[in-house]
């Protein structure tokens, strides 16, 4: 049952279940986008004192410890039946929002460095734990047919949050806001959990209809098989040039000012509304096309959008006079289109290789591996650049030709993938 058909019967346990999950993995990125990705750069550089280097190879250790958990973890809760009990889910749920709250609360005050390194493994620990168990949530309230439009739902809601309501750019911001939007998360995780309404066995029981991702229905996939190995190194370079382009650009006033932090409201309100219709041009896409489309648009994008970056720059190199202006407005609208594409494509990709017996392990993985793993090895990379005073035209140069280097390699491999299919075809016909 889609959610279009819980709505016209009336079902609004199965809508809960909907509204509770998107409600999740908005919470969950938010946080990871913003409080752990931004919040613990200005934490460790100004707060504690580290130099970017030294923060630098910390975040790559939060990335690290926290792909370890996941998997360990992931592989734990499939071999234990967890991925398939909600009941299991929502404990473990629970714990970790806890304790993400009362870390989130503490980060404001570390000042050492051994508090921070401290810091790091706990919340590591706690985020590996954390998104496996969220994801293997998808089965127990997702239909298979309606993950294009939940994925593109909790994007265009994390996004649409991040840009209307600016912060500033710091610890502290970060921790009041956090804190302030887990705590009703954590009154009503509390509530499903030792005070379960009985609706919730029912929803207990839809792994059964919803567990068989979209690319498992002709067989189960196994994470050997091209059919995940080549998603998950795509996924990985998607997340990589996102965050090596991304915070080279924060790091440029003149860039971030015009976009990000811009004082004016319609700036913040224009990017949040494009980052809106990229959710849904992209759950449109995952839910009527094979991923290939988006994975193509997506680095199509990223080429596309860095190419115009260091146009600009260039311009200003070589004539000054005509880059007293702000930079292009039409840089970051490719940025937000592009990042859109990409997260709804993360959101929805990984249950839909799994089943209930294997979506802990491929959601470890996946997210561990292609997100964590890689966003924080590039923030790590593009830290280490911005210390050995790496220009920003280079630095977008080298992102400009990942994304360009994995769009032209992923079109060559449909083509050749396509023409291998076609000669089988030929092949096998009778004489």
């Amino acid at each position: 049952m889609s959610i279009v058909t819980a709505v016209r019967r009336g079902d609004w346990h199965a809508v809960f279940g909907y509204a509770f999950f998107v409600a999740l993995l908005t919470g969950g990125y938010y946080y990871n986008v913003t409080f752990v990705q931004l919040g613990l750069l200005d934490l460790g550089t100004r707060l504690v004192g580290l130099s970017e280097t030294a923060v630098s190879w910390w975040m790559a250790t939060l990335a690290l410890v926290t792909l370890a958990t996941a998997v360990v973890f992931g592989v734990t809760m499939d071999r234990q039946r967890w991925s398939s009990s909600l009941h299991a889910k929502l404990r473990i749920l629970f714990g970790v929002v806890v304790a993400q709250v009362l870390l989130t609360s503490v980060a404001p005050f570390v000042r050492t460095a051994p508090q921070f390194g401290a810091w790091i493994i706990l919340a590591s620990i706690s985020m590996g734990v954390g998104f496996p168990a969220t994801f293997a949530l998808t089965i127990d309230f997702v239909a298979v047919r309606d993950r294009g439009a939940v994925a593109a739902a909790a994007t265009a809601l994390t996004y649409f949050l991040a840009n209307v309501y600016p912060l500033e750019w710091s610890i502290e911001s970060f921790s009041q806001v956090v804190v302030a939007a887990m705590v009703p998360g954590v009154v009503l995780l509390g509530v499903l959990v030792f005070r379960p309404p009985r609706f919730l066995d029912r929803l207990a029981h839809q792994h059964e209809r919803f567990g068989v991702g979209r690319f498992c229905q002709s067989g189960r996939v196994s994470m050997r098989e091209a059919a995940f190995l080549v998603p998950l190194v795509l996924m990985f370079g998607v997340f990589f040039i996102d965050s090596l382009g991304f915070l080279r650009i924060l790091d440029t006033p003149s860039l971030v000012l015009a976009s990000w932090q811009s004082p004016e409201f319609s700036v913040h309100l224009t990017l949040a509304v494009v980052h809106v219709v990229g959710a849904v041009m992209a759950g449109v896409l995952y839910t009527t096309f094979d991923r290939r489309v988006l994975f193509l648009a997506t680095f199509g994008l990223f080429s596309f959008t860095h190419l115009l970056y260091t146009f600009d720059i260039r311009i200003a190199m070589w004539f000054p006079s005509l880059s007293t202006g702000p930079s292009s407005p039409l840089n970051p609208v490719f940025y937000a289109l592009a990042v859109s594409f990409y997260t709804t494509l993360n959101f929805a990709l990984w249950p839909d290789l799994s089943t209930p017996e294997t979506i802990g392990t491929h959601s470890a993985i996946g997210i561990g591996l292609a997100g964590f793993l890689s966003t924080f090895l590039s923030t790590a990379l593009a830290l280490y650049f911005q210390s050995t005073s790496v220009t920003l035209l280079d630095h977008l140069n080298l992102v400009n030709a990942l994304a360009l280097l994995l769009f032209v390699g992923l079109t060559v491999g449909v083509y050749v993938g396509r023409m291998h299919t076609l000669w089988e075809g030929r092949h096998g016909e009778p004489n």
